[in-house]
């Protein structure tokens, strides 16, 4: 069993998903979004961000941290602050011991929907049907962030099996 936490990254809003992973089925186990107002400073907002997510790994004690790769093709202004909130929530993983892996936008939905180019709505209902929940997590988010955990639960037993597989080349290698 792993429990593996998803975080879409963002300043006023940070998506979480907490599943846990056995064999090829995954439950969800908590989702929502850590908050901050636009009224504070980035300080304060950064620190609250650690805090509550410091909270819900030490709530849930995940064994991984799947984290979004930021990709942003127009406001840089908006990429810095939401790399800081990104940093703050993997500075939360690796004080607590906790392996971070990182998902581009694209492996996501490839992962998820099986299209490298699916849309939100596509990716939300997918999210529903694995995860069997009644209806699509909001705000997107939370959703975005239960589709990168997803992700990893789905990708995570391939890589690991590529990498026992290059080891083990590389043992017969050097011999």
């Amino acid at each position: 069993m792993t429990t593996i936490l998803g975080i879409d990254p963002g300043i006023a809003r940070m998506g979480y998903g907490v599943v846990e992973a056995v064999g090829n089925r995954v439950r969800p186990i908590a989702y929502g979004c850590v908050e901050t107002t636009a009224d504070l400073s980035v300080a304060s907002r950064l620190q609250i961000i650690y805090r509550d997510l410091s909270e819900i790994i030490d709530k849930y004690r995940p064994s991984v941290m799947a984290v979004e790769q930021l990709f942003f093709n127009r406001n840089t202004t908006t990429a810095f602050v939401v790399g800081q909130a990104r940093g703050v929530a993997i500075l939360a993983a690796a004080n607590r011991g906790i392996e971070c892996v990182e998902y581009t936008p694209m492996q996501v939905k490839l992962a998820v929907v099986g299209y490298g180019k699916a849309e939100k709505s596509q990716v939300q209902e997918m999210v529903r049907i694995l995860l069997n929940l009644s209806e699509k997590p909001k705000p997107d988010d939370t959703a975005d962030a239960l589709a990168i955990a997803l992700t990893h639960a789905h990708t995570s037993p391939f890589s690991r099996a590529v990498d026992s597989t290059k080891a083990g080349e590389a043992r017969r290698t050097r011999h």
